[in-house]
């Protein structure tokens, strides 16, 4: 076994949450009378919280209150839809299952709101995680290494003995930052020539590669 911990992203590694993401986006733009924003624009301004997700979405010009408004109803909103048509990538549950199996430790740390995390992580992967952490207060956002060095610290694994699986610079970035190997999909929110582009040196297509990957098979 290579890897004693394996930390997964959420949105676009183990979970596709794009549609919902841009219902709870659009729904507050439209309380606002912005422009609503298609699917690929908020594929693209996510992956650094809701909030510069929001920023990202208004048009230029956009007054601070606003935005504030729109991220409030984001807030209101997205816990009781965040579900509605988020779905698992394929082979992800038998990912963490054989990974689990094998002893390997799992977790998840998002940029997403925690609540959304931990009740996404619930209905779609129970009890598969060790830990599941999202966006909190007073906790910097990735690429920040916070979120993971508290993984690391409370399940008793090194950095040198975890991966982090991500979809994005972003992902890749905070692995570097805590010290970990890293390990990114081509499925999600960015695709291969993004992760390629950034620098990433190991760009899997399907969750059973993550799973040689980790397990050294």
């Amino acid at each position: 076994m290579k890897y004693e911990l394996a930390i997964f992203d959420l949105d676009g590694t183990i979970l596709d949450t794009i549609a919902d993401l841009t219902t709870a986006v659009n729904d507050g733009l439209a309380k606002e009378g912005l422009p609503l924003r298609p699917v690929d624009d908020i594929r693209r301004f996510v992956g650094n919280g809701i909030h510069k997700t929001i920023e990202r979405a208004v048009p230029p010009g956009t007054d601070a209150a606003a935005i504030e408004r729109i991220y409030d109803n984001f807030n209101a909103y997205y816990p009781e839809h965040c579900a509605d048509l988020t779905r698992p990538y394929p082979g992800i549950r038998e990912l963490v299952e054989r990974l689990r199996a094998a002893g390997v430790k799992t977790a998840v740390v998002s940029n997403k709101v925690d609540y959304g995390v931990k009740k996404l992580c619930d209905l779609w992967y129970p009890g598969l995680f060790d830990m599941a952490l999202g966006e909190r207060p007073g906790i910097p956002r990735k690429p920040a290494p916070d979120g993971v060095l508290e993984v690391l610290s409370a399940l008793g694994v090194p950095a040198e003995r975890s991966v982090y699986i991500g979809d994005s610079d972003v992902d890749l970035q905070t692995a570097r930052n805590a010290g970990m190997d890293e390990i990114l999909v081509a499925w999600g929110f960015r695709g291969r020539k993004a992760l390629e582009d950034c620098g990433g040196r190991r760009i899997v297509d399907t969750a059973e590669e993550i799973g040689d990957l980790i397990l050294g098979d």
